[in-house]
């Protein structure tokens, strides 16, 4: 982890309500995809976790969703503002451990993270496929992005007006290896069909660094923190009970 004050470079709308911000500064704590920054915003006493889409030398890629009074100030900052973030945290997928031909499924905002590790996975030489779900062709974001990095793209909508009509799991085969990140139960869903993989959980969260102990959950080998442990839990480990995972909440 490590405290870094970026310089906003862009901050654009990719959909009505879902927006591209590219960050200039350090990005050296960053060292998977998957993981997140803690940003704060004036005026706010929690800090806001999003998730990283694209990092490099030179700085990284968020992409989120407008929901409530932080996000809502983010889309209002304007390139040349500083925005001061914890970076580096949580745990991220293992690229080592995915197969030669891993299938990425990401529902909304669970989208992003994503993005880079596809990149990651074609940059050691493997191949994934990628499944974006959506609600209708209005949300779809980012299915040409992925395009361009030569990976085959699948996209559903749950009211058919693109792609294939239904939720993620109406494009998948079974028995896939998957690397997830979306809404819980689409994490569900998938987890049922997939043979394996790694599955990345939201949770609302105090400090997101494993100080507070405020989004721990059960897992098979027992209590984990989203924010530290997580947010990529690996297939075998979790744990659903009671039509609910080992934790996630709006």
């Amino acid at each position: 982890m490590k405290q870094v004050t970026y310089t906003i470079s862009e901050n654009k709308p990719l959909t009505a309500d879902v927006f591209r911000m590219t960050l200039s500064g350090d990005t050296s704590a960053i060292t998977a995809p998957g993981q997140f920054v803690n940003l704060k915003l004036d005026g706010l006493f929690l800090r806001r976790p999003i998730s990283v889409c694209d990092w490099d030398a030179d700085g990284l890629t968020l992409i989120y969703k407008v929901v409530g009074k932080g996000t809502e100030q983010m889309s209002r900052m304007e390139p040349g503002e500083a925005l001061e973030s914890l970076t580096g945290l949580g745990n991220g997928y293992d690229v080592a451990a995915c197969p030669n031909n891993p299938v990425l499924v990401g529902g909304g905002v669970g989208v992003p993270p994503l993005y880079g590790l596809a990149k990651r996975l074609l940059a050691a030489g493997k191949k994934p496929s990628v499944i974006l779900g959506f609600n209708t062709a209005e949300e779809i974001f980012y299915d040409m992005t992925f395009a361009a990095l030569g990976v085959n793209v699948t996209v559903t909508t749950a009211d058919g007006t693109a792609g294939v009509k239904g939720f993620v799991t109406q494009a998948m085969q079974g028995g896939e290896y998957v690397c997830a990140c979306g809404p819980e139960p689409m994490l569900k869903a998938v987890h049922t069909l997939a043979s394996g993989g790694q599955f990345s959980f939201e949770a609302r969260m105090g400090c997101g660094f494993g100080a507070c102990m405020g989004c721990s959950c059960q897992t098979i080998a027992g209590p984990k923190r989203i924010c530290k442990e997580g947010p990529v839990m690996r297939y075998e480990e979790i744990l659903w009970q009671k039509d609910k995972s080992i934790r996630s909440e709006e």
